[in-house]
């Protein structure tokens, strides 16, 4: 992922009828800041700003855009645009609920509700230099990921494809359920319109059709995205980046570190859906649901119900490091990094 380049809004500002307090996250992408509105409910609010079409320096409001770089811009922006109008429909309590979107400072902002907890990314961090082959518990990453797969496939049900699955864009709230967070949609588009753009894929947890201009990307997509999530929490570490695999597959013998440690049943369903070819992975994430459900090994969740033993979970995760977040909203600048970056 590329860096953000330009200057946040400043604190105090009124934007759309909310205050900024200060600016929480940022990429390549966008910056995200948390607001408050006229009664002092507090949000998320995501601004479209892609660093490499456009220019703002401290104290402007409205980012300058060079002639060049027009085009890609306004698509970009209807693009953003569309995708909040499409996941304000989603009303799914695995997935980030976008409560309203507007157009300032010729630009496009969502809002999105502001809630408690901490990305599974973190939780993979704070867990791999335990001592023992297990990362995180089959056990919870079952749970979680049974959640996570009724969030996506509501998604896919909207017409919508997530294309940046990984675990610093699932987050943990505190009574253990998972939220999609950070869809990918909006700037995949980009990438086809313009080479210059930076990647927006992220190295491991990307298929490899995003990688390839004009390949036809679909619910397979999300899939390698799921198992490449999903073998994150079982080894520490992100899969094998795709564009390197064609070169020499390490994947095998990774898979064959993780038996013993977690069951045969998860490892082939991680196997199945890291598939090179898209045509040999499961083609629905209700396959891999049924993949995970047929092993017997694990009882699946009610789609918006918690586990209890996950939340006691997290609350374990929440002591070890003193503090209570809320989404997008890092400790520090090291947890900023570790909170919207990629497992190294």
């Amino acid at each position: 992922m590329g860096s953000q380049t330009n200057a946040p809004l400043p604190d105090g500002l009124e934007l759309g009828g909310y205050r900024i307090v200060r600016k929480i996250a940022s990429g390549g992408f966008s910056i995200v800041y948390l607001v408050e509105d006229a009664d002092g409910e507090r949000y998320a609010i995501k601004e479209y700003l892609p660093s490499t079409l456009v220019r703002r320096e401290r104290g402007e409001l409205v980012p300058a855009v060079s002639p060049e770089n027009l085009s890609t811009y306004r698509n970009g922006l209807k693009c953003f645009f569309e995708e909040g109008r499409a996941l304000a429909r989603i009303l799914h309590p695995n997935v980030v609920r976008v409560v309203n979107f507007f157009r300032a400072n010729e630009t496009v902002y969502l809002v999105m509700a502001y809630e408690e907890g901490r990305s599974l990314q973190e939780a993979i961090l704070r867990n791999r230099g335990r001592e023992g082959r297990v990362v995180i518990a089959e056990r919870h990453i079952r749970r979680i990921f049974a959640q996570v797969m009724y969030g996506l496939r509501e998604v896919h049900a909207n017409r919508m494809l997530h294309l940046d699955l990984k675990p610093a864009n699932v987050y943990l709230r505190l009574d253990g359920s998972p939220m999609l967070l950070d869809f990918g949609a909006a700037r995949q588009t980009l990438t086809h319109d313009a080479p210059k753009l930076f990647p927006m894929y992220t190295p491991g947890f990307a298929a490899p059709e995003l990688y390839r201009r004009q390949q036809q990307l679909g619910p397979w997509t999300d899939v390698y995205g799921i198992g490449a999530s999903l073998f994150a929490c079982m080894m520490g570490s992100p899969p094998q980046p795709a564009d390197q695999r064609d070169g020499g597959d390490r994947m095998p013998e990774l898979f064959a570190g993780l038996r013993g440690a977690y069951s045969a049943a998860l490892v082939e369903v991680v196997e199945a859906c890291l598939r090179l070819d898209p045509l040999q992975r499961p083609q629905s994430v209700f396959a891999v649901q049924r993949s995970l459900r047929t092993s017997g090994l694990a009882d699946e969740p009610t789609p918006a119900g918690s586990s209890q033993g996950l939340a006691r979970w997290i609350d374990t995760i929440a002591g070890r490091i003193g503090v209570r977040r809320r989404a997008g909203q890092p400790g520090d600048d090291t947890d900023a990094a570790v909170a919207r970056g990629s497992l190294r």
